[in-house]
């Protein structure tokens, strides 16, 4: 050594000098500390990922929110249009645009089609580019033009330029929408879009009293810098009962909003469990890298180098190998996230190309040495404090615990958690997350050592394979704790994935289609009733027809009588209390609806009917503070009306059938102008020429009724499923690589002893085949033994998934669930065995010689 290191020495070296020897210690390739490298690359390339996709989604939603709505503000209302004094107090902030929403029925001589109408005046769009399919902006149609949605034109069998009705008029197909700029804030679709000048659905006869559509008025402010909040505050003011929903620009599509905040929370928790369990994987690969170094640790120590001095040098070199791997992912999570926002195309608006997100990026890549810090600060600590003659007998000689590596470890989990805290919008959940990966961590440590325990106590098998095999589990330094942490969790992602498909494909492919109806109708006329059902079920004599009053009210005020709190007063609604929020479907009837259980009170009986009464969703009721006996204050058109709470149900909302949150006798609503909404199930064996036919005969008949087709939106739902199923998966599939990982470096953690035993075994006379053989059993009987607990780690977390955040039944494929945690055990043994080979490539001379 230098004199300079020499002097160095006695005060310890500095951070150049140790800078020095690391990096001549340093392997180019990194070998030894690729592990750790890979571990952090994978964790924090997930997380740039998910930062970036979300942060990328939730600026374009910011910035082109006006585009997104068609304006500053949007007024909506149902069933009717705004009086000339709404438009124009509303029109006063600036330039004003109508329009009408509904659904409605397209047909020529041999097709029928449900279609969304959306109907413009002549000033849309106020923001954004309408274009065509040939690329043209013609901007809103005018006339009996109308602009379809691709789908509409295959549905119909038309070209552009020929004609069809809506209606009772025809109109002409002038052209194929190519970009409809405020498409995302319209919400769900139920048929493909044709878009047509605002008269039109009023010559067609769609727009009569008590039909369900919207009316849509939005205004570009004159003043940019105009509070549209304070816009809607002061027209809630002026009219307190007009029914009006409002958006604004800064939040075009709530529901979109709400999607992207959860689908954050949920994916960033999964990278970052995903991050956390590759921690270990970390904590293995520093164990097996510093085991490696250990006579050049001794060497230093003998030379005069401190403890100090060690945890400096080592330390430098992890850090290298932290910060590159997490640059590495980093750009990775940047160059994946087109791919993620292709998945999303067409569900939620993604930044085209490759998009850099500073916030995102410098959260994932402080998890990143967060969780580098975490879990290499005990091994490091670990090797710092022993001293010289024992590094070099570290055959026998294990290293001991250090109280002062465990604090390092838990300071910087704390570090994790409160970092994950402090970045969530949903702390509780966050916090709940988190607590159950701490305690499945608990558990499965636990579990190794009672795994150990019970390998101890149980009698010796006659095998020698099995009998060393069972002592490999439970002898000093075995690394079986690491082994079933890391088993634990990559068979129970196995199972988590399994779990989550097959229960969403159980809901869709199993319970929908047996309970849900084949068409909605909507806008049937009351006194047509009869022969509306007659319609049906003379072509289809099994066919079930239900009709039921269909009307649209918001809650105007709610509570005890006498002491009722105004809806248009609340600063903010109740969590759960969403009923409360614009306007809704209402119905009246003389019993209970199906799929509906009377909880609490009674239902009003024949003569109590001509009461003004309601019956009301029991979760509803929880969340608004509701119960038997109080009052609701509901707007229907513009006019107010009371009724008493008579009852509370529990209500099925899977049923897909009629399910209203409010339901009212007879005598509080039913001589508001109204018409009825039917559903219609039709035998398994009806053809499809028949159901064609059906539907022509409709539309002929009731014109200004609309028909829904269940199927169409099943399918419109299952995409958006597999749509977020794939963002899921792709989170999930990082679980699964981190879980490989933790395995991988517990095996490499533990290569020096295994290559001992292997020498010796090879000595002794053993084959290749028997030695793997060894492997295979004591990987074997760990698996086994975690097999039961993956699968109720991961079936527990698939059924909170399912019916917390999915809100779906719990309805797995046991059978597909079973086969894939058994294909996790083959791939894991696999896994396992490829560990394994390198030590028989030892040669035993070479081996002997260095103990």
């Amino acid at each position: 050594m230098s004199a300079d290191t020499a002097k160095g020495s006695t005060h310890g070296l500095s951070w150049g000098a140790a800078w020095q020897i690391a990096r001549r210690d340093l392997n180019a390739r990194f070998k030894g500390l690729r592990l750790l490298l890979v571990c952090i690359f994978l964790g924090t390339a997930a997380l740039a990922a998910i930062g970036t996709l979300t942060a990328s989604i939730e600026r374009e939603l910011q910035s082109s929110g006006r585009e997104l709505l068609g304006g500053d503000l949007e007024v909506e209302v149902w069933q009717r249009d705004l009086s000339p004094e709404e438009q124009t107090a509303i029109g006063e902030y600036g330039e004003l645009s109508g329009g009408y929403r509904l659904q409605a029925m397209a047909s020529t001589d041999d097709a029928a089609a449900p279609v969304e109408l959306k109907a413009v005046e002549g000033n849309w769009p106020l923001f954004g580019n309408f274009t065509l399919s040939d690329g043209s902006e013609p901007g809103a149609p005018s006339g009996n033009d109308a602009y379809l949605a691709q789908g509409a034109l295959d549905r119909l069998d038309i070209q552009v330029g020929e004609t069809f009705r809506l209606g009772t008029i025809t109109v002409r197909a002038a052209g194929i929408i190519e970009n409809e700029p405020d498409r995302l804030s319209e919400g769900f679709q139920l048929g493909p879009t044709v878009l047509v000048a605002k008269q039109v659905p009023v010559d067609a006869g769609l727009l009569q009293p008590g039909s369900l559509y919207q009316s849509k008025y939005r205004v570009a402010f004159d003043n940019a810098g105009r509070d549209p909040e304070g816009v809607e505050e002061a027209l809630t003011e002026a009219y307190p009962n007009a029914g009006f929903d409002f958006r604004t620009r800064d939040r075009a599509s709530p529901g979109a909003d709400r999607f992207v905040t959860r689908m954050s929370d949920f994916l960033t928790l999964v990278g970052l469990a995903a991050l956390v369990i590759a921690g270990i994987g970390i904590a293995g690969g520093v164990s097996s890298y510093l085991d490696q170094r250990r006579a050049s640790i001794a060497t230093l120590k003998v030379l005069g180098a401190s403890s100090r001095d060690i945890v400096r040098i080592y330390a430098l070199q992890i850090a290298v190998a932290a910060f590159l791997g997490s640059a590495l992912g980093l750009a990775t999570g940047v160059l994946v996230t087109p791919l993620l926002g292709m998945a999303l195309q067409g569900l939620l608006p993604v930044e085209g190309g490759f998009v850099i997100e500073p916030a995102p990026l410098l959260l994932a890549g402080t998890y990143g040495v967060l969780v580098a810090f975490a879990f290499a600060a005990a091994p490091l600590l670990r090797a710092r404090a022993y001293p010289a003659m024992a590094l070099m007998r570290s055959r026998i000689v294990p290293l001991a615990k250090d109280r002062r590596a465990l604090m390092a470890t838990a300071a910087g989990l704390v570090a994790i958690c409160a970092l994950a805290l402090f970045t969530t919008g949903q702390a509780w959940l966050t916090a709940g997350f988190l607590a159950g990966a701490g305690l499945a961590l608990i558990a499965l440590a636990g579990l190794g050592l009672g795994i150990q325990y019970a390998a101890r106590k149980l009698p010796r098998p006659s095998n020698p394979l099995l009998r060393s095999a069972l002592a490999n589990i439970h002898r000093p330094g075995a690394p079986t704790s690491a082994l079933v942490t890391a088993l634990g969790f990559g068979l129970a992602a196995f199972v988590l994935l399994a779990a989550i498909q097959s229960a969403i494909d159980g809901n869709i492919q199993s319970r929908v289609p047996q309970e849900a109806p084949d068409y909605f109708v909507i806008d049937v006329p009351p006194e047509g009733k009869d022969r509306f059902e007659e319609l049906i079920t003379t072509p289809f004599p099994q066919a079930t027809v239900r009709a039921v009053p269909t009307l649209r009210g918001s809650v105007l005020a709610f509570g005890p009588e006498g002491n009722m709190q105004r809806t248009a007063d609340l600063e903010e609604i109740p969590e759960g209390a969403w009923a409360l929020r614009g306007e809704r479907g209402i119905t009246y009837a003389d019993e209970a609806p199906m799929g509906s259980r009377v909880v609490e009170g009674e239902w009003w009986s024949e003569e109590q009917a001509s009461e003004a009464l309601v019956s009301i969703d029991k979760e509803f009721a929880d969340a608004a503070g509701l119960g038997v006996g109080d009052m609701l204050t509901i707007g229907i058109l513009g006019q107010e009306r009371d009724a008493r709470i008579a009852n509370l149900r529990e209500i099925d909302w899977e049923t897909m059938g009629f399910n209203f949150t409010m339901v009212f006798s007879s005598g509080a609503i039913a001589d508001a102008p109204h018409k009825l909404s039917a559903t219609i199930e039709l035998p398994d064996d009806a053809d499809t020429a028949a159901r064609a036919q059906l539907l022509r005969a409709m539309v002929q008949e009731y014109p200004s009724s609309s028909v829904v087709e269940v199927g169409e939106v099943l399918v419109q739902a299952r995409t958006l499923l597999e749509q977020v199923g794939l963002a899921t998966l792709a989170a999930a599939a990082v679980a699964v690589l981190a879980g490989l990982a933790v395995l991988m470096g517990a095996i490499a953690a533990a290569r020096a002893a295994r290559t001992y035993d292997t020498v010796v075994l090879r000595v002794m006379g053993a084959s290749r085949r028997q030695i793997l053989g060894l492997q295979l059993a004591e990987y074997g009987l760990i698996a086994s033994a975690l097999a039961l607990v993956a699968l109720a780690l991961g079936s527990g977390l698939g059924w909170v998934i399912i019916t917390q955040l999915f809100e779906f039944d719990w309805l797995p494929d046991w059978g597909a669930v079973l086969a894939v945690l058994g294909m996790g055990l083959a791939i894991v043994l696999a896994f396992a065995l490829g560990g394994s080979l390198p030590l028989l490539r030892a040669k035993p001379a070479q081996a002997l010689r260095e103990l």
